[in-house]
């Protein structure tokens, strides 16, 4: 069986800010709940037979108490962030399993469960459905893809090379680097992404970077700076690093069973839609595809 991840998160933004508004009879801005609860049941509809959807139920996590400029919930329009409980609780009416996430982040949670599902030998494939670089880091070999559903585009082990020019396991050392402004970390000035994937790809992590860029013997502009600064800023880039590493030691379920329920055979998800619909009081549903 193959286990789709989905990054709830993600799909409430893009569809928030792609969907004309719509509100509920309560005056509730919906639309944003609307367009992932198609979305993933667009996904069983392709024929996925396991799913679940981690989510951001608090923005904050354990990070923003490492690095202050880690990302918050502030400056999120108060309509979308209204919409994460609407959301979890549509998609479990719905009969999808949802993880909201409050002191880790619904990128940890896709971690923690790809890994753990990648283990069990009836699992075939693990997709992780979110084009964030971070899950990157998560991809292995053929059996762990990252799928951008927007673009069609899924990354394998080789795929991660060729985007980013470093393996999957030098993803948190290269956003280290280069910095993330989307997660509120900066990066190492100077650093860009060419010059942060030759050295890495040769040296893999920062600990093994040599002070000396004597030592390096990589194609990287301007090497006698970006060594200086390495080396006057090695605490912060590992900071950054662990900003970086996803955690995947988080208990979710004993069970792949369990881990992504089965989904709502087709046949079933018209009654799910209208739970769905009595829930959040939307009216006619039938622009959702089946």
């Amino acid at each position: 069986m193959d286990i789709h991840l989905v990054d709830g998160t993600y799909e409430l933004f893009r569809h928030y800010y792609a969907l004309p508004s719509a509100r509920d009879e309560d005056g509730r801005e919906v639309a944003a709940v609307r367009g992932v609860l198609a979305s993933v049941l667009g996904i069983i509809s392709g024929g996925a037979t396991h799913i679940a959807v981690a989510t951001d139920h608090v923005i904050e996590s354990f990070r923003n108490g490492l690095w202050p400029g880690y990302k918050t919930g502030a400056g999120i329009e108060p309509e979308l962030l209204a919409q994460f409980p609407l959301l979890e609780d549509a998609l479990s009416s719905a009969g999808i399993v949802v993880w909201p996430m409050v002191e880790f982040e619904a990128d940890d949670a896709l971690a923690a469960a790809a890994l753990a599902a990648a283990r069990d030998t009836r699992v075939e494939r693990v997709i992780i459905c979110t084009p964030d670089k971070d899950l990157a880091q998560c991809v292995r070999g053929t059996r762990i893809v990252q799928l951008n559903r927007r673009t069609r585009v899924t990354l394998d082990e080789q795929g991660v090379v060729q985007k980013f020019g470093v393996s999957p396991a030098s993803i948190p050392d290269y956003l280290a680097l280069v910095g993330d402004a989307a997660d509120g970390y900066p990066g190492l000035p100077g650093w860009g992404a060419k010059s942060s994937a030759a050295v890495l790809a040769k040296f893999f992590h920062l600990e093994s970077i040599p002070m000396d860029c004597r030592e390096w013997r990589v194609n990287a502009t301007n090497a006698s700076a970006l060594a200086d600064t390495l080396c006057r800023e090695r605490d912060r880039a590992l900071l950054f690093r662990t900003l970086a590493t996803l955690r995947t030691d988080i208990a979710l379920f004993e069970d792949v069973q369990r881990c992504a329920g089965r989904a709502p055979h087709r046949r079933s998800l018209r009654s799910r839609l209208d739970w769905t619909q009595r829930l959040l009081k939307l009216g006619d549903q039938s622009h959702v595809a089946l």
